[in-house]
């Protein structure tokens, strides 16, 4: 990785946030009683924007998860990757811009996770999706609370009717979603806990919706009624069977976490860096 493109990119990210700060911290906090989340248009300068989507990666140098909870690509191991997106992913883990989404969010303690625990790339492709789910609760050696997801849209054009949009549930997976569009050059936050049901519709187009995610974890979790909790799928709410499938899914892994506290196999999307 290049520590000074890294740093650079940082800076723009900074700025930007910075500017936009008073707005993003209303945004946050008029949806904070139930998931709260903002977004921001135009972060990184067009141009380099573009260069992240014609770098990225194809879906086959990817991983496929392909099941009833979610169709859809993924990848922690970015060496193996081109490096404007490890610069691009990384920016957002300077402290500056961490300790700047932490006052936005009223987040005192609040750590970028150098791993990349469940984060890096994704990729949804046509008839990819992501059902309802609330996150892991926690990292992955179980210390600290994942709190916020940091989801850096970088497909051009992406439109409306393309699909493979974020969905938040603010009122739960039995009511309607509100949704956030995967806009080009757009940077969603949304926190999460124990009751931030969120999703990706359908993705309708024979195209990519690509995207750079971080995690950013804490020493509390943002509720007091926050517990410990696998990774909880639903269906649609008029998937009745799925929800019924997919309840025993969770109810099944959740047995297993509490025999073995970090899992019977270690999550492999982390990031995997020579030693």
């Amino acid at each position: 990785m290049d520590s000074s493109k890294t740093k650079d990119i940082s800076e723009l990210i900074y700025n930007k946030i910075k500017e936009k700060q008073a707005e993003l911290k209303s945004a946050y906090q008029a949806s904070k009683h139930q998931i709260g989340f903002f977004y921001i248009d135009d972060l990184l300068p067009e141009q380099l924007a573009k260069q992240c989507f014609e770098v990225f990666p194809k879906t086959t140098e990817m991983r496929c998860l392909k099941s009833i909870r979610e169709y859809k690509y993924v990848s922690a191991q970015m060496d193996k990757h081109n490096a404007l997106l490890e610069s691009v992913l990384y920016a957002f883990q300077d402290p500056k811009i961490v300790n700047l989404i932490g006052d936005i969010c009223d987040i005192d303690s609040l750590y970028a996770d150098e791993s990349l625990y469940a984060g890096g790339l994704s990729q949804m492709a046509h008839h990819n999706f992501l059902n309802p789910h609330l996150d892991n609760s926690h990292d992955a050696e179980r210390e600290r609370w994942r709190v916020l997801n940091l989801l850096y849209y970088v497909t051009p054009d992406w439109k409306t009717e393309n699909g493979g949009h974020l969905e938040v549930w603010p009122d739960g997976p039995k009511k309607d979603p509100v949704v956030i569009e995967s806009k080009f050059n757009r940077l969603a936050v949304m926190a999460t806990h124990d009751t931030s049901w969120h999703s990706v519709n359908k993705v309708m187009v024979d195209r990519s919706r690509c995207c750079i995610s971080n995690y950013y974890f804490s020493d509390q979790p943002l509720k007091d009624s926050d517990r410990f909790h696998v990774t909880k799928f639903r269906g649609r709410p008029d998937e009745t069977f799925t929800n019924i499938i997919l309840d025993l899914d969770a109810s099944l892994r959740m047995m297993v976490r509490k025999v073995f506290k970090k899992g019977i196999r270690k999550n492999p999307h982390v990031y995997k860096k020579d030693d």
